[in-house]
């Protein structure tokens, strides 16, 4: 292998995929970067088993090859030396990687590639195409109400529904549920359900920004991998097993009190109640009380710790409806009103033991259904 590539471009590269490098691995050259020549460009590819993301990059091609680096040590010493042109060359003899950049050059030992894991190729299965920004906000409005704990597999991922020109994502962790809808460029011509692990989503949040294209998603025939092509990127992931719970049952139809409110209000009210709350289980109440034809409606939001002291904020609101007192965790709700873009968001409530339904005013594709928590008024 012997080619040059500009150290900006090889360190963008060794950015994207090292997202995907294992971290606690029992098979060690999965710490590992593969860099391989691929049609007149060079390829950069990390797994974790999991998940894979290949990336290619501009090069100046003189000889093919392919070799395996140590990742860090490679991203941390690209990342250091000038934006200039590197120049890198393999002997093939002692796979010893040699890159060299203005003053500075160094030697890498390699692993052969041919003990790397295969990288899966989906190029038949179901297709389609979608907005890159309709996504990027379809997964930070869904994907942080997906579960952490491992207990239950299916709720550490995202139920991705694929039905004609819509695509449903959703999240739950037991204490919270988000429904985002959003519209496929290209239509599917079967109904499909799949299970996303949630961290894939994440990145794939993080390579998005930069996006301007559609972004193709191929799903394989027998739906346990799927494979998200951006323009120099491709994401494959492996899929969640198993069936994900009936969420539409936890969306209440009905409500006894709506209030409208800001949103920087709202999060602002209860990200301070939330100081509060820290020693009293996370627990924000609030009180919400209609208007009058002088007075407008507001809510109190209120917090309160046995041995630091309580807080008690309040904000104007549009009520409909009758007086309420509901109990929610404050990271619940500080979590959902940062990720909205609208400036208004309404609150759902029946009685304080059951679900708050949020939904950003002017938008009919989101809701987030959070479970009360129970206090003593």
């Amino acid at each position: 292998m012997k080619l040059s590539c500009l150290q900006e471009n090889l360190n963008k590269g060794l950015n994207v995929v090292g997202r995907a490098v294992a971290t606690r691995t029992t098979l060690p050259i999965t710490n590992n970067i593969l860099l391989a020549t691929d049609q007149g460009r060079l390829k950069l590819v990390a797994t974790n088993l999991e998940m894979a993301i290949s990336c290619w990059i501009g090069a100046k091609i003189e000889e093919e090859g392919i070799i395996t680096i140590p990742a860090k040590l490679l991203t941390e010493f690209v990342s250091s030396l000038p934006g200039e042109r590197i120049d890198l060359y393999l002997s093939p003899s002692t796979k010893t990687l040699e890159l060299k950049c203005a003053r500075f050059e160094a030697r890498i030992s390699g692993v052969d590639a041919k003990d790397f894991p295969p990288i899966p190729s989906i190029d038949e299965g179901i297709t389609t195409t979608i907005d890159s920004n309709s996504l990027h906000r379809g997964i930070s409005q869904v994907a942080f109400a997906a579960a952490i704990e491992e207990s239950r597999p299916v709720l550490t991922g995202v139920n991705a529904r694929f039905e004609g020109d819509v695509l449903t994502l959703a999240a739950a962790d037991g204490f919270r549920l988000a429904v985002f809808k959003l519209p496929l460029a290209k239509s599917v011509s079967q109904q499909t359900e799949i299970i996303i692990p949630a961290r894939t989503l994440a990145e794939l949040n993080r390579l998005m920004p930069e996006e301007e294209e559609a972004i193709e998603i191929t799903l394989n025939p027998n739906k346990s991998q799927i494979l998200f092509r951006l323009k120099n990127i491709e994401l494959v992931s492996q899929l969640i097993q198993g069936n994900f719970p009936n969420y539409t049952q936890l969306i209440p139809q009905s409500y006894q009190t709506k209030m409208v409110v800001n949103v920087a209000e709202f999060l602002r009210a209860t990200k301070t109640a939330s100081i509060f709350a820290r020693d009293g289980s996370g627990i924000v109440r609030l009180m919400i009380t209609p208007g009058s034809e002088l007075v407008p409606g507001k809510v109190t939001v209120s917090a309160r710790s046995e041995e630091i002291g309580d807080d008690v904020g309040e904000i104007d609101a549009t009520v409909e409806g009758d007086e309420s007192k509901i109990a929610f965790n404050g990271k619940y709700l500080t979590d959902v009103l940062n990720v909205l873009q609208e400036s208004q968001v309404a609150l759902e409530t029946t009685n304080p033991s059951s679900p708050g339904l949020i939904k950003p005013v002017g938008a009919d594709n989101y809701l987030h259904v959070v479970m009360p928590m129970f206090v003593q008024w």
